[in-house]
């Protein structure tokens, strides 16, 4: 039996603790978590993350930082619109709209995440660029298990919980 190494195909489980180079704010963490299970080589985590740690083993331990290319891309401009203030007035009935506050568009393509960057009496701007768009982000992981992918994840191409698959 070959001992496993983070490859395609491979379900990895991880601990991690993702942190802004430039002031060490953590921005995602699975401390006080489950681990992050994944599988790997379809697409379920950014780029460079899979990147760094393949051929990493059980128990390894890596500390990588990725720039914006590898990690949510750079920002793109034309992701920020104005939308009449108008469309916003259901939601404003119930609670107020604030500069930062992250709601979600449901656009054609899916849900669309943004960030109220700008209010006026007008208009809303939105920014739909993820809010790590433009950033390097320094990752800490631990590999905490590593199994062989199952048909049936691979046919769904994500991983499944330990207790198997959950229709949401």
């Amino acid at each position: 039996m070959t001992e496993l190494t983070v490859s395609a195909d491979i379900v990895a489980s991880v601990h991690y603790t993702g942190t802004l180079p430039d002031n060490g704010e953590v921005f995602d963490s699975s401390e006080g978590r489950e681990p992050l299970s994944f599988l790997v080589g379809h697409k379920q985590m950014i780029p460079g993350f899979e990147e760094e740690i393949m051929g990493a083993k059980i128990g390894e331990k890596k500390e990588f930082t990725l720039t914006s290319e590898r990690a949510y891309g750079d920002r793109d401009e034309a992701a920020v619109m104005e939308i009449p203030r108008g469309q916003f007035a259901q939601l404003e009935a119930e609670s107020s709209l604030e500069v930062g506050m992250q709601l979600v568009a449901q656009m054609p393509h899916g849900p669309s995440p943004f960030t109220i960057t700008v209010l006026t009496d007008e208009a809303v701007t939105a920014d739909f660029n993820h809010t790590l768009a433009g950033k390097s982000l320094t990752f800490a992981v631990e590999i905490v298990d590593l199994r062989e992918v199952t048909d049936d994840e691979k046919s769904h191409g994500h991983a499944h919980g330990p207790d198997g698959h959950h229709q949401h």
